[in-house]
């Protein structure tokens, strides 16, 4: 081997370095564009399109050759990167026009446009002009065509400004007149963290307007983030919205190309959260009745977030009109991709029925009525809504086995499943054509393929094209998981990956559980690429235990809503039911030697595990663990506990501050100083409650790391310190564990 699995994990990212990703597929399904770095472990990722009909793709920008390769990012853009968890540089989100003819993105706060229909270079090289900056103001963020692609809106200093490509002219549409704290067009960090929304305008269809987010900072709490490794250095001041404390204030405009702006107005104090916001497209037959531009609509919701609405916006006046409310005695989710619209009028939606998330489709008057079209069983659990082509619907879902996720198309001749059954799939539908992007147990990395629909109601994919991966294989043997459900009553999807090495009879291992847990995420996946963490660390000499228990994504909406007013007992009580029920299937795990892991609110439940049940875990590693919930912020924790000043018990039966005298096994804590998302308060609340008890445990801390904990030294010996932290932890030795 070339380099330690920790090392080359670290220098690739995890493996998605050179890995195809954030397809956009063009209407008339010719081209797709694409994300891709040049290799392995190149981290600048660049702008490429693809022929659908030739398959050959070409090279549309390279930071490199715009001389701004390892550019240092502005803070805005370095916050947008933190908020979804991008460890790549260079080119790391674009937008195009409605055509996709045109691309624009930024870099190092500049705006940059990308002609994606010029003719190519010589092989491996952008053609001539078809990259070039725009004289903009910066620092810029978020830049976005119009859907004609004549202009180019973007935000610099909370402004929201519009640049004519053809004439140059760049002026302000939306300003805040420099007042500190507000902005026009950027999503505030609880719509990016925790809603899925990172983004703050939209462009109206015929491009003579943008509806536009305004967000007011200043009720927002100030937090410092220190570097106490550097103490000459100012602490960080963020604003961030703890939960019980006031969030932003969010309204919404249209803005004119003139400067105009018009208030939308809606019930903000009952439903102050902006969830998303569209422009519905006007269909020729309704396009008189409503004017070309369309007809913007918002999704709201209260902040207890049990009721959400879709609103629809007259945007000469700005007045709201209820198209549909949803409500639930727990919470509504937020799904992504809807509300959309199909070619006949006709809006998309996701709602609970049958104890299933289900498509429904109706026009805004069978909504409101109640009588909406339900479009999918109650086998399936809708995911996510990827696209509209026409009036065929591509949706992703969970069926029966909350492992895989699959594609299905559903439109006038019904549904139709449009991947294989195993597997994790993503995708793109438009002009008939599909991109199929998907991860399986016997394929390394992402297969990307594009595939072309034949005419007939009865479609038949052919294949088109593919597009290459260039990712490192791991230098480690294939994880082979095996994926089980437990035998207790939560019947808990598990997978156990034992070390290549390990002969069944030969002797017993001693038991690594890493979870997850929680909300909004899966670890047990039909996917190799899930499993090259935990197989390393079988290769150390462990079984690896894996649930996906009660609050994790796939099994419909009772099973998510089982965590309401207790984020620890039901998900402790899962981890407990997984192992042992893993145990009684595999009879070389040692269950008197068990230690659990895990990140973020797999941290929390690592010291969780060994605070509340220490006769099962004998030993935990919990980075990043929010560990106090009054200190996380308002969306994610009040959607589970309601706010603390009404339910101060609920928050005290899911804190883990008061357990600190209950500790009496190894516990090592992880934490990020600069962590702006799950703040280092709660690791050294938790360590001065263990001092204060008199409990031994271990902190590291890592100076200058975010959440992500993405820097290659960083990523690289935390594996290391955790397998040692646990194997001594365990009494096992040092040295001398049968490797491959």
């Amino acid at each position: 081997m070339t380099d330690s699995f920790p090392r080359q994990a670290a220098r690739t990212a995890g493996f998605t370095l050179g890995a195809p990703r954030s397809f956009r597929l063009s209407p008339d399904g010719q081209t797709v564009v694409f994300l891709r770095s040049k290799g392995g472990t190149d981290s600048v990722t660049c702008l490429w399109a693809l022929d659908v009909g030739t398959g050959a793709e070409r090279l549309i920008a390279d930071p490199a050759q715009l001389g701004m390769a390892g550019a240092e990012d502005d803070p805005v853009e370095k916050a947008r990167r933190e908020r979804v968890r991008e460890h790549a540089g260079g080119i790391v989100a674009y937008s195009t026009d409605a055509a996709c003819t045109k691309a624009a993105f930024t870099l190092a706060g500049r705006v940059y446009l990308a002609d994606i229909a010029a003719t190519a270079g010589q092989p491996g090289q952008p053609g001539a002009g078809t990259v070039r900056e725009l004289a903009t103001s910066t620092p810029a963020a978020d830049a976005r065509p119009d859907p004609a692609g004549r202009l180019v809106a973007y935000v610099s200093a909370g402004v929201l400004r519009v640049h004519d490509i053809a004439t140059g002219e760049d002026r302000a549409i939306a300003d805040p007149q420099g007042a500190e704290g507000i902005s026009y067009g950027l999503a505030e960090f609880i719509a990016a963290e925790e809603m899925d929304r990172n983004r703050g305008y939209w462009w109206a269809p015929d491009g003579s307007a943008i509806l536009t987010a305004r967000v007011d900072e200043t009720p927002v709490q100030v937090w410092h983030i220190a570097d106490p490794a550097n103490p000459g250095t100012e602490p960080r001041a963020v604003r961030y919205p703890a939960a019980g404390t006031p969030n932003a204030v969010v309204s919404a405009h249209i803005a004119s190309l003139d400067g105009g702006l018009i208030a939308i107005d809606w019930d903000a104090a009952s439903f102050p959260y902006l969830v998303t916001a569209s422009w519905d497209q006007p269909a020729d037959d309704k396009g008189r009745e409503r004017g070309a531009s369309g007809q913007p609509l918002l999704v709201v919701s209260s902040r207890s977030q049990r009721e959400m609405r879709i609103l629809a916006v007259d945007p000469a006046t700005g007045a709201t009109s209820l198209v549909r409310a949803d409500t639930d005695p727990s919470w509504v989710d937020i799904v992504t991709g809807v509300p959309a619209t199909t070619a006949d009028g006709k809006l998309v939606w996701t709602a609970d029925a049958g104890g299933a998330k289900r498509l429904i489709t109706g026009s805004p008057a069978e909504h409101a009525a109640g009588t909406a079209e339900i479009r999918t069983p109650e086998s399936l659990n809708v995911r996510a809504v990827l696209g509209v082509d026409g009036e065929e619907i591509l949706i992703s879902a969970y069926g029966d086995d909350p492992a895989s996720i699959c594609l299905w198309t559903v439109g006038p001749a019904g549904l139709a499943r449009v991947s294989p059954a195993d597997g994790a799939y993503d995708g793109q539908l438009a002009g008939s054509t599909l991109l199929l992007a998907g991860r399986t147990l016997t394929t390394a990395g992402v297969t990307v393929r594009v595939l072309r629909a034949g005419a007939g109601d009865q479609k038949i994919w052919a294949e088109m094209a593919d597009i290459a991966s260039l990712a490192e294989v791991p230098d480690l043997p294939p994880p082979k998981p095996m994926l089980t459900w437990s035998a207790g009553p939560s019947r808990v999807r598990t997978a156990i990956v034992l070390p290549s090495w390990h002969e069944p009879g030969s002797g017993k291992l001693p038991v690594l559980c890493d979870p997850y847990g929680g909300p909004h995420g899966k670890r047990v996946i039909a996917a190799r690429g899930a499993y090259l963490s935990p197989q390393w660390f079988a290769e150390q000499g462990f079984a690896v235990v894996i649930g996906d228990g009660r609050g994790t994504p796939g099994r419909g909406p009772a099973w998510d809503r089982a965590v309401t007013a207790d984020l620890a007992e039901p998900v402790l009580e899962d981890q407990v039911e997984a192992l042992q029920s893993a145990a009684d299937q595999v009879p070389d795990l040692d269950l008197s030697r068990v230690g659990i892991r895990g990140w973020s609110f797999g941290g929390y439940l690592a010291a969780l595990a060994v605070l509340r049940r220490p006769d099962v875990f004998h030993a935990a590693v919990a980075g990043a663990p929010p560990t106090d919930w009054r200190l996380y912020d308002t969306c994610y924790t009040e959607r589970y506990l309601g706010l603390p000043d009404e339910q101060p018990e609920v928050y005290a039966r899911s804190s883990l501050l008061a357990d600190a005298p209950k500790l009496t096994r190894p516990l090592m804590l992880i934490h990020g100083l600069a962590d702006d998302n799950v703040a280092v308060a709660h690791t050294l609340r938790l360590s001065s409650a263990l001092l204060a008890a008199g409990r031994p445990h271990t902190v590291l801390p890592l100076s200058g790391v975010t959440h992500m904990a993405s820097q290659e030294e960083v990523a690289e010996n935390l594996l290391l310190l955790q397998v040692d932290f646990l194997r001594s932890a365990l009494g096992l030795p040092a040295t001398g564990i049968q490797q491959p």
